[in-house]
């Protein structure tokens, strides 16, 4: 099965923050775009098991990603789509795919029980740094814009460590900064 753990630190940041980050620190000059498209249940039963379902375009390439909670971050499971099995999850002809429904079923929700509510698109510049990849995003959704600091690691010590580093560094305060799909689910 295609799994693996997520372990990341995240930060709203300002604009003008974000630009600092941008400019002071080694990325590249261009952003590269991916677009999240989000579904749920009309009930919530994912976000009530503090899951997360979601197809990423990414270079012309769709995947799908169940996000499940685990206790060194986040269990990701992953299936591979066709643009036009993509296509069809958002016009609501879900196609269950092998990996995410094992999980789904496990939690009992059915993939037919799913609705598309719609997308958020980002902006993104990664650095690699050893052991982690420091990430700077913008995102529009729903009328929306944000500006988010991702420190990715290895271990969560690691993960920590360079999250409140650069926090520091850089004279960035600290939020409390809740994922992409909720802030998307907070303007749906």
């Amino acid at each position: 099965m295609t799994q693996e753990i997520e372990i990341e630190y995240k930060n709203l940041l300002t604009k003008d923050e974000y630009e600092r980050l941008l400019y002071n620190l080694s990325f590249p000059e261009h952003s590269q775009a991916q677009t999240n498209y989000y579904f749920e249940t009309t009930d919530f039963a994912l976000k009530n098991s503090g899951c997360a379902l979601r197809i990423r375009e990414k270079n012309d390439e769709y995947r799908l990603t169940l996000k499940e909670p685990h206790k060194d971050g986040l269990l990701e499971t992953h299936d591979s789509l066709t643009e036009k099995e993509a296509r069809d999850w958002m016009q609501g002809n879900i196609i269950a795919k092998t990996n995410t429904t094992t999980q789904l079923k496990k939690m009992g929700v059915s993939p037919e029980s799913l609705d598309y509510y719609g997308s958020l698109t980002t902006q993104r510049h990664e650095l690699e740094d050893k052991e982690i990849i420091i990430v700077l995003d913008y995102s529009t959704f729903n009328g929306r814009a944000d500006y988010e600091l991702e420190v990715e690691a290895i271990t969560q010590e690691i993960g920590i460590q360079a999250f409140e580093s650069l926090l520091k560094e850089h004279h960035i305060q600290k939020r409390d900064t809740p994922n992409k799909i909720e802030r998307f689910f907070q303007t749906v």
